[in-house]
């Protein structure tokens, strides 16, 4: 019979670390702990193969489960000399969810196996009837929000109410009697919602839990968390079983806490933590009450004593424990703890999620510590999380008026409108709206709405609550525990200490470096790269074969992205150029031409505009590649379309507006993406072409005379789907260069070459490639044509064609590596056959993308190019596809 169960306990480990896909990470990093001699509560482990066969079974369990729970279970009380359901030695566990990748704030039940009778053996256990009411109305609060699916704020208001009526404001200060009331309201509420009794048999309660567990993988929030961070359905989730050890037995012996091996946010090699005396684990991270420090030198509020301070053998021994498990995992664990009567114990460990910033430091420190080499400091650090380190911080020297403080939770800065609501949020971003989320607290029903938002506030919840791990892990700007708040939900503001009101959609700017909420939109600066990240990137560029350099249009964006490490423009769109200032004037007087001459008259104002552009961009690129596209959009897009902006063009032109409107009229197409475009409007409009290559090659030899350095024009021709196309274009092209270069009495070495952004080009790429010296994939138009989609038009019926399973993910995000993947291969291919030196590179938005620029490496492509913010993205991507491979 297949073993469904794996049990742990003091002296019998059945597990281990590396079983992680079978256990769940929670279940193969608890035995892996007991296996190094660390003190874990006894459990078993419901492997993620029992998920799979539930829902590939409707819902039922494998043949065989029960019996094997029963024997795990029966080693537990054994173990623990204790009984499941024992009236007068009762054993509790708790039930946790468990995947093999993290996924914050996923399902768990603790005191599992109380009941009016069991209470009154915890009572006799313990001596303490309220520690045994408190855990018992703690378990039918989870119990009915978790496994029978009631609305948790229902019973949550019924506490609330008796705090208020017996004046206090913390659930530690009812009594017992307070507690057992509690527990009696509780289950008539469940009855009164539900329809049905509160379960009072354990093995019912167990069962119930280990349902909901498998039931949670599939419901709304799992799956917005899986979509997100990719993470297959079919990986399942484990189940863990775990005696249940008590830190809520009152302020002498008894804690809980979460803690980091290093600081999340800074990367920091520090112990960094926070717990709660007289608490279960669920207080941490909920924010319930203000957890303290569990040492003194993260100790801000000395009226809330560090754990070093109250229980310090307790302390001294979890720093140990700290040491070890850096040693054998080497890398930043995220580790929860129980304090019970004084013995430490360990319920869990994991990597711990950090903001971009701590995971460069940590990598690159751990490598001066001599835990990981080079390499895997390289692997530590996910391409996408480089995102974080490039984006706007506050600026320094910006007036800013602060209206509360809270902790800073994740770095960095996000302006945007207030909203309360995460689905609001969510609708916000659809519609381009930038948003910052505001919540008493979040929980994991508010993870679309957390994805959505430029930045998180929470009034409640400590540096490891659930915003805060969430916000770290997106890469988002978060303050939370902003205890000067009070949140109104009802009346959709939030008012600050000092009277401050601020309504759903006033603007205000979050510090999630600082921890502070501002008034208004507070300008940002730009980052630079040094330090860490410096050191961590000269590996990376030692290590990685493929190129990357940049779209860019401006010598600005060329100046950001070679900071970034831009080894070159892969991309420079010169229609861009013309939108700027008084030049859009002399295109339209271009195109508005009736004749050649009147076409030419126009150009020769454009053309000293396009030549100052080039030589700006050639100087920020000096001695670097730079591929310039020559015109591509259809000229309607240069012309006004309202009857207000024609009849202007009109009066400044000198024409009738009968003439303007025709004109207009006369260049629209029913379908502008394959019409007159590209390298059609250098068949039939050359003048403009040669205009642009005649400024391209000016450019480039006055830089040479006059300024002495090296200069590599890359000419690129779009749209081609003939041989024919290029041959004639570039024809053209060279005669243009030539006799620029002959005018100037200067050499300079060019390449003429096109961009295969058409399945046809792609196909017949080795007949193309007799007429280029370099392929360039435009991957956004490429998808679109495979496809037959248009990018500006799916992104009403994509996110159905995902959610349904059509898609699995936007192929204009991720290159689809199958289909239009296979076009990018057959093309290089075949271009290769003809011209074995052919350079190849993509310049879609897909060059910017990890997994697609890790294909690329692997097609044996020269180059990616992408945004100037994506350079360092690309180029760990690129390291990352070597280190792969090996």
């Amino acid at each position: 019979m297949k073993k469904y169960v794996y049990f742990f306990g003091e002296g019998q480990v059945e597990g281990s670390g590396e079983m992680r896909n079978l256990l769940g990470g929670k279940g193969a990093n608890l035995a892996e702990m007991l296996s190094i001699g660390l003190p874990v509560p006894a459990g078993f482990t419901l492997t993620t193969e029992v998920c799979n066969e539930f829902y590939a079974n409707d819902r039922r369990y494998p043949e065989g489960l029960v019996a094997q729970v029963e024997a795990a279970l029966a080693g537990v009380e054994k173990l623990m000399g204790k009984k499941f359901g024992d009236p007068e030695q009762p054993l509790l566990v708790s039930v946790r969810s468990g995947a093999r990748a993290s996924m914050p704030g996923m399902m768990e039940v603790l005191n599992l196996g109380l009941n009016d009778q069991t209470v009154q053996g915890i009572i006799a256990q313990s001596g303490d009837p309220r520690f045994a009411y408190d855990s018992y109305r703690r378990f039918i609060q989870m119990y009915a929000n978790v496994v029978l699916d009631m609305n948790g704020d229902i019973l949550e208001n019924i506490l609330e109410n008796m705090k208020q009526q017996r004046g206090v404001a913390l659930d530690t200060e009812l009594n017992a009697a307070d507690l057992k009331e509690l527990v009696t309201l509780f289950k008539v509420k469940v009855q009164e919602e539900l329809g049905q009794t509160f379960p009072e048999d354990p093995e019912e309660q167990l069962w119930g839990a280990i349902g909901a567990v498998f039931g949670s993988w599939m419901n709304p929030r799992a799956i917005t968390y899986r979509k997100l961070n990719h993470i297959p359905a079919e990986w399942g989730t484990a189940v863990s079983v775990q005696t249940m050890v008590f830190g809520n037995m009152g302020d002498d012996c008894g804690a809980t806490g979460v803690a980091f091996t290093r600081d999340p946010s800074t990367g920091e090699n520090y112990f960094y933590g926070e717990y709660l005396v007289n608490a279960q684990g669920e207080d941490v991270v909920a924010g319930i009450r203000t957890p303290q420090p569990i040492n003194k030198i993260s100790q801000e509020d000395q009226t809330l004593p560090s754990l070093e301070e109250v229980m310090p053998e307790c302390y001294a021994q979890l720093v140990k424990i700290r040491e070890t498990l850096e040693q054998h995992y080497r890398d930043m664990q995220d580790i929860e703890f129980t304090i019970e009567k004084g013995k430490l114990y360990m319920l869990q460990t994991r990597t711990g999620k950090r903001t971009a910033h701590s995971a460069i430091r940590i990598a690159v420190e751990m490598v001066k510590e001599g835990l990981i080499s080079d390499k895997e400091a390289i692997l530590r650090v996910a391409p996408d999380q480089l995102e974080q380190l490039l984006h706007p911080s506050l600026d320094p020297k910006a007036a800013k008026e602060v209206i509360a403080k809270g902790l800073p939770a994740s770095p960095g800065a996000a302006s945007g409108k207030v909203v309360f609501c995460a689905d609001e949020a969510e609708e916000a971003n659809r519609l381009k709206q930038k948003v910052i989320l505001v919540r008493v607290e979040t929980s994991p029903e508010d993870i679309h709405g957390m994805n959505a938002a430029q930045g998180i506030l929470t009034a409640r919840g400590g540096m490891t609550s659930h915003a805060a791990v969430v916000a770290r892990g997106m890469g988002k700007c978060c303050v939370a525990g902003c205890g000067e708040l009070k949140i109104d939900y009802e009346k959709q503001q939030m008012t600050t200490k000092s009277g401050v009101v601020v309504k759903r959609g006033d603007l205000i700017t979050l510090d999630g470096s600082a921890g502070q909420v501002i008034l208004g939109d507070v300008p940002k600066v730009q980052p630079e790269v040094c330090g860490d990240f410096a050191e961590l990137m000269g590996w990376v560029d030692k290590i990685r074969r493929l190129r990357v350099r940049t779209n860019a249009d401006t010598p600005y964006d060329s100046k950001v992205a070679r900071g970034f490490g831009a080894e070159g423009i892969g991309l420079c769109r010169t229609e861009h150029m013309f939108f700027e200032g008084n030049r859009i004037q002399a295109v339209r007087e271009m195109i508005l031409a009736d004749d050649l001459q009147g076409r030419i008259k126009a150009l020769d104002k454009i053309m000293p505009m396009q030549k100052s552009d080039f030589i700006g961009i050639f100087r920020e690129m000096r001695g670097l590649p730079v591929t310039i596209r020559l015109l591509d959009p259809p000229l309607h897009e240069f012309l006004p379309q309202n009857d207000d902006d024609v009849s202007a063009l009109a009066a400044v032109a000198g024409i009738r507006f009968s003439e303007v409107k025709e004109h207009v009229e006369a260049l629209h197409e029913f379908n502008p993406m394959l019409g007159h475009r590209g390298c059609r409007l250098g068949i039939t409009y050359p003048e403009v072409y040669d205009m642009q290559v005649r400024a391209i090659m000016e450019a480039a030899c006055e830089l040479v005379k006059n300024e002495g350095f090296e200069i590599v024009p890359e000419i690129m021709i779009p749209l081609v789907s003939h041989v024919n196309e290029l041959k004639i274009l570039r024809a053209n092209a060279v005669k243009v260069a030539e006799e620029v270069c002959q005018r100037y009495a200067v050499k300079v070495d060019y390449l003429i070459g096109t961009m295969i952004e058409l399945p046809r080009a792609a196909l017949m790429a080795d007949k193309v490639a007799q007429q280029a010296d370099f392929f360039s994939f435009g991957t956004n138009d490429l998808t679109q044509t495979t496809y037959g989609l248009s990018r500006d038009d799916a992104g009403h019926f994509l996110p159905d064609y995902i959610e349904r399973g059509v898609f699995v993910r936007d192929p204009f995000v991720y290159l689809d590596q199958a289909g239009v993947g296979q076009l990018v291969r057959m093309g290089t291919e075949k271009g290769r056959q003809t011209r074995p030196n052919l350079k190849v590179g993509i310049c879609g938005e897909h060059g910017g993308e990890p997994t697609s620029v890790i294909f690329c490496d692997r097609l044996g492509l020269d180059y990616v190019s992408c945004s100037p913010y994506r350079v360092p993205i690309a180029r760990l991507a690129a390291a990352h596809a070597v280190l792969l491979k090996d």
